[in-house]
């Protein structure tokens, strides 16, 4: 699949600064599911050496002319890994996601996605920097995912009232179990037919993947949602 113009724009870009040596996509763009104005844009660059307040201005201001042109509406972010930390896996990274600079990890997932259908558009394949995934490894990754910001999410039912956090929490779980059993991703539409949720909801959110303005009963979803995501955290502590 070929990704928007603006991926290539920002390589071109960060090759000019001088110190970022890679540039890779992940995500749904790697897996094949990207949808153009739906799916976020998940990159993963890295970085010699630390990026510092000068650097962090510097990325601010790149990614900010991009998000106000040829970026716009498009969600594109990006961690900014220092390669001296890429094999840390909680170590935490400026992040830029939608508009502003944050502090992440480069998740199990993120690496898993990155090593088993990710490219490069600036420098070396994730393969040739990070270490094989091995199926027992995705399922670790799935688990940390589900216990950790899951298990922090399902502990705040209000949270689920939001219906961006409701249909994340149903497809992301779904993702989870799937990863839990065969060690394998499974993309977010292919989620969508796998999440535990009365059949109008399913059809609700294949329109949404679809891009159609069509929403869902918010009470009732964000209930679904949040119990589904409570018997999935279980499931997978059970699983440890």
């Amino acid at each position: 699949m070929k990704e928007p113009p603006v991926v290539e724009e920002l390589g071109r870009r960060l090759l000019e600064l001088g110190w970022v040596t890679e540039l890779w996509v992940g995500g749904s763009l790697a897996t094949g599911d990207y949808s153009p104005g739906i799916s976020d844009l998940d990159l993963t660059a890295l970085v010699a050496g630390p990026v510092d307040a000068r650097r962090r201005t510097a990325l601010a201001e790149l990614h900010g002319d991009l998000d106000a042109g040829m970026g716009a509406q498009l969600d594109l972010g990006c961690v900014y890994v220092d390669g001296a930390s890429l094999l840390d896996p909680e170590a935490r990274h400026p992040t830029w996601t939608h508009g502003s600079m944050v502090e992440r990890i480069l998740s199990g997932v993120a690496r898993a996605e990155l090593v088993r259908h990710g490219y490069a558009v600036v420098g070396r394949e994730p393969l040739e920097v990070l270490p094989a995934m091995t199926d027992d490894d995705v399922r670790a990754a799935a688990r940390a995912e589900v216990c950790g910001y899951w298990a922090w999410a399902a502990r705040r039912p209000r949270m689920w009232l939001d219906p961006v956090i409701a249909d994340l929490g149903l497809t992301s779980m779904a993702r989870g179990r799937h990863s839990l059993v065969t060690g394998e991703l499974l993309t977010k539409s292919a989620a969508i037919e796998r999440t535990d949720a009365p059949q109008w909801l399913v059809e609700q959110l294949r329109a949404r993947r679809r891009g159609e303005d069509v929403s869902s009963p918010r009470l009732r979803t964000a209930l679904i949602a949040w119990r589904d995501a409570r018997r999935t955290v279980v499931g997978a502590r059970k699983r440890a």
